[in-house]
């Protein structure tokens, strides 16, 4: 069995202590990101999707610098979309943080969430 390595410190939503791992290094390559979703001090972080989603990239980054990658390293991403029509907007935001020779595989859904955002993103890297 390999190494598994939890990347803290643990995630805080709404004052309490979640039992969430930010993120979870496998086999000393892989590195699992939780969703990570764009709010600040119990509000979003900001007010439309494409602030919201370089906000929770912005988030991813911070995660990914603790277990030694950026963005480029970013193999594959899961996003929750609370609106189809955030669509392009989100896309287009996207695009400016991941070039399209480069751009990882990417999954997403339209889907309800839990905080009163518009994006929910999750990430897998590899550490090099």
């Amino acid at each position: 069995m390999g190494a598994i390595t939890h990347i803290g410190p643990p995630v805080v939503r709404a004052g309490k202590t979640q039992p969430i791992s930010p993120a979870v290094v496998a086999e000393g390559a892989l590195v699992f990101v939780s969703g990570q979703v764009p709010m600040r001090d119990g509000k979003p972080a900001a007010p439309d999707i494409a602030g919201q989603t370089h906000v929770a990239l912005d988030m991813i980054e911070a995660i990914l610098v603790r277990a030694d990658c950026t963005l480029a390293d970013v193999v594959k991403a899961t996003v929750w979309l609370v609106d189809a029509a955030d669509y392009p907007a989100f896309n287009m935001a996207w695009g400016e943080r991941f070039a399209l020779e480069t751009a990882p595989a990417r999954s997403t859904v339209i889907s309800g969430l839990i905080a009163p955002v518009r994006v929910e993103i999750e990430a897998v890297a590899v550490r090099r």
